[in-house]
């Protein structure tokens, strides 16, 4: 019980959140997330390293795919692009060769744009 004195009680009835973390520190945190972001810049590399092979028109059209061991995709936004990399493919796999990846096979991934 209270004596007449005291202050009268009161309840914190306020929640701390957990602190937001940015998505570099939640991937540091994580072997898998931060696999996940290796292969995503990994990913990345490979695409400017190839970059200066392909057409300046046709760049755009290209996007970094996901890498599954020695294969690697590479996403785009056309049959008619994918038709034109098709035919880089030996250079693009030499390219890569010559940086240091072992990639032994190249996917296409055609894009279909949603309307």
């Amino acid at each position: 019980m209270r004596s007449p004195g005291q202050a009268p009680l009161t309840v914190n009835t306020t929640r701390r959140l957990p602190q937001a973390l940015t998505i570099h520190q939640a991937a540091e945190s994580s072997p898998s997330l931060a696999r996940l972001t290796e292969l995503v810049q990994e990913s990345n590399d490979r695409l400017k390293a190839i970059e200066s092979l392909l057409p300046v028109g046709l760049r755009p059209a290209v996007k970094a795919g996901p890498i599954d061991n020695e294969s690697w995709c590479l996403l785009v936004s056309s049959n008619a692009a994918a038709a034109k990399i098709r035919q880089l493919i030996p250079l693009i796999q030499a390219r890569l060769l010559g940086k240091g990846w072992k990639v032994t096979s190249i996917r296409l991934k055609i894009l279909i744009a949603k309307k």
